[in-house]
């Protein structure tokens, strides 16, 4: 009773407690949750309008277009600026899809799965299938469907755990390839059915018709004399603040701009000192030696250690040599080095190894046996097909039905190959095998894709080839050379660290500082400096005054400034008045021009051209769709002037955009070509639909509220 008396004199307090024991797990779980979301939103690279695109769906679009680049190119290293490129296709393509996909719900347009099927291996194959190389046959030059439907087969390989790994992972990047494809036909067929839907929103007529075809046959001759609005000096020209302030207030949508910031910065090269040449210059002495006294294997040794480029056991037409290469391996004579050469920062090195009169290309058929057996099942089935086809099977036949892969369907041909695409696209046993064997003597062969039967078909005519050794050492900065050129930019940021004093002390440190550079959020680089990414997200990082760390942008040190910030908007009148400024001279230049001409009442083209102080000229086939006219440039009002003007008579003056002109057309000339109306409204409708459609989708983007995060994590 006494506990219960003790709580109730307490309940107050107990109240108090219990309350805040709840408010804590409540706002606790308000915080956890809440960290939730805001480490979603950090994550977040974009969103248009509330639909945000996650960092991990961006990045795992950039590696897979990365990967397709790499397979279609069979490059394996990617530029930077391929990078930055992709990155940003990528981007551009997911807010597309963004905004398309809002309207296509809309609407109700999809794309069926038997609707993709017929696309992709149906009867109405895509175009973009349908011009990949590799499904293209050589000898005809297009598309052939079999061999898609043999990649097809080949990838949906069901016994692909029985493979190697290397050839697992071969397999796999193409069964990705295929379908990174299979997802770009399926959005490009759902963008066209919805532009095509717009497109058919607009028709041609019978005068739309005729007009545009009598504007595109008919020519006209003109003699002419201009006078140029430099005739006349900007400063007899008044322009006045509300005329400014009326044509800025027309063009502003012209000057709409993203957040930018305003940037200086000095750049130096990392370039190697004079001891850093001398050491080059003493290896490559020690290297030529090593080559002159060496034989044999021990020749590629000194390549693979001292070069740049690796060894090539390889003997190699001239006419694939450099010029320099070239000329020293068919003037010098075996086991002979040069003497080196020194050509942009690289010393080279040759030593013709050997020569020989042998064919340059010989055509190569093969058989791919499958890895589902062992060594020694793999070996019994090889002598087995190599015997039938000792007696008389067709090679291609053989082929067909026992390759494992693609080059199947075509009896198994490979195509031409010299001794060098042979060593680099398979091994030294693949070259040696097919460049020693006689025409249609099928071997055994192991490579790294697996075992072959390699058939020689033809083989070209002999020529000279040579086997040269191609030694490629680079002078580059020591770190001696680095450290020394970092330290004296280092101490040098460390005395001048204040904005407003880099300029004067950068001139005498003997650096040149680059001011008023604007660099958006999108932007890659800054001037042409590669790899200067990360400098651009430092701006945008910081404030006005302050100085950068120094940056390593590919071959140079960067230190950057932050000079100011351009807002989000419309750019300030004062920023493009010296724009606006000089439509507003032209425009009064040409006014006034005009009105003192005619003023003389002038009645030859030869009292114009003396009262403008200029010559006759001529010019022929104008019409009203010439995009620049000959020796005068673009000038639209001068197209339509010409178009519409009598014949042999005196027209102008005409206010162009560069200055006025006077004319006479001379002659007019129609081609010889018979209107087609329905053929001509066909072209019309089929180019306004074009342009409809893509200029739909770039408005429906630009009203789309876009909020651009990529300088967070680019």
């Amino acid at each position: 009773m006494a506990t219960l008396e003790k709580i109730r004199n307490k309940a107050g307090l107990l109240v108090i407690v219990v309350g805040l024991a709840l408010f804590a797990f409540i706002i606790g779980d308000f915080l956890n949750s809440g960290s939730t979301f805001f480490r979603q939103k950090q994550e977040v690279v974009a969103d248009v309008d509330g639909t945000p695109i996650s960092i991990q769906d961006y990045q795992a679009r950039v590696d897979e277009m990365i990967e397709v680049y790499k397979m279609q190119s069979g490059n394996s290293n990617l530029p930077d600026e391929y990078a930055a490129q992709i990155r940003q296709s990528v981007y551009d393509a997911l807010i597309q899809e963004v905004v398309v996909d809002k309207e296509l719900d809309k609407i109700g347009i999809i794309v069926s799965p038997e609707e993709l099927f017929d696309m992709v291996q149906g009867e109405n194959i895509s175009p973009l299938i349908q011009q990949m190389p590799m499904f293209v046959n050589p000898q005809t030059g297009v598309f052939d469907k079999s061999a898609l439907l043999n990649f097809l087969k080949t990838i949906e390989n069901e016994n692909v755990a029985s493979l190697p790994a290397d050839q697992q992972s071969e397999l796999l990047k193409a069964k990705n390839f295929w379908l990174f494809w299979e997802k770009n036909i399926k959005r490009q067929r759902l963008e066209q059915k919805y532009t095509t839907l717009l497109g058919k929103a607009v028709v041609a007529n019978k005068l739309d018709a005729k007009d545009a075809f009598d504007s595109s046959v008919e020519n006209s001759d003109i003699v002419f004399a201009m006078q140029p609005y430099s005739s006349i000096p900007d400063s007899t020209i008044e322009v006045k603040k509300s005329e400014l302030e009326k044509l800025y207030d027309q063009r502003k949508e012209r000057f709409k701009q993203e957040e930018a910031k305003v940037i200086k910065y000095l750049a130096v090269d990392i370039r190697p000192s004079q001891e850093d040449y001398d050491n080059a210059s003493e290896e490559v002495g020690k290297v030529r030696q090593e080559l002159i006294e060496a034989t044999g294997n021990h020749v590629a040794d000194i390549v693979n250690e001292s070069s740049d480029m690796p060894f090539v056991d390889a003997y190699v037409s001239p006419k694939l040599f450099d010029e320099q290469l070239e000329r020293f391996a068919t003037t010098a004579e075996v086991g002979t080095v040069n003497e080196p050469i020194f050509e942009n920062d690289q010393y080279r090195l040759f030593k013709l190894i050997d020569k020989k009169i042998a064919p340059d290309s010989v055509k190569v058929s093969h058989i791919m046996l499958a890895h589902n057996r062992n060594e020694a099942g793999m070996a019994k089935l090889a002598d087995s097909l190599i015997n039938v086809l000792k007696g008389g099977a067709k090679f291609a036949d053989i082929a067909r039905e026992f390759s494992a892969d693609q080059s199947a369907e075509k009896g198994g041909e490979l195509g031409w190959f010299t001794e060098l695409t042979a060593v680099r696209g398979l091994n030294e046993d693949f070259k040696n095998a097919i460049f020693n064997s006689p025409v249609n003597q099928p071997t055994v062969i192991k490579s790294t894709y697996g075992t072959h039967i390699v058939n020689v078909d033809e083989r070209t005519a002999n020529i000279t080839k040579y086997k040269v050794a191609d030694v490629e050492i680079k002078v580059s900065p020591s770190s001696k050379t680095y450290s020394a050129i970092y330290n004296d930019l280092n101490q040098f940021v460390a005395k001048n660290n204040k904005i407003d004093k880099l300029d004067e002390a950068a001139k005498e440190a003997g650096y040149a500082v680059v001011s008023d550079v604007k660099v958006t959020a999108a932007d890659q680089i800054v001037g042409s400096i590669k790899n200067s990414r990360p400098v651009i997200r430092w701006a945008f990082q910081n404030d006005k005054g302050k100085l950068s760390e120094i940056f390593e942008c590919d071959s140079k040190f960067v230190v950057a400034a932050v000079q100011g910030t351009l807002p989000k908007g419309y750019r300030s009148l004062a920023s493009v008045e010296p724009e606006l400024k000089a439509e507003l001279l032209a425009q009064k230049k040409g006014e006034k021009i005009a009105a003192d001409l005619k003023a003389k009442k002038l009645t030859s083209l030869e009292a114009y051209a003396e009262a403008m102080g200029s010559k006759i000229d001529s010019v022929r086939f104008i019409n009203f769709n010439t995009t620049r006219i000959t020796q005068v440039g673009v000038e639209p009002k001068m197209n339509a002037a010409v178009t519409l003007a009598p014949l042999n008579q005196l027209t102008g003056p005409v206010q162009g955009n560069n200055g006025v002109y006077a004319f006479i057309v001379n002659n007019r000339t129609k081609e010889a070509k018979e209107y087609n109306e329905a053929e001509q409204i066909r072209v019309l409708e089929a180019n306004s639909s074009y342009r409809i459609g893509y200029q739909s989708i770039q408005y429906l983007i630009s009203k789309a509220k876009i909020e651009d995060n990529r300088i967070r994590f680019y």
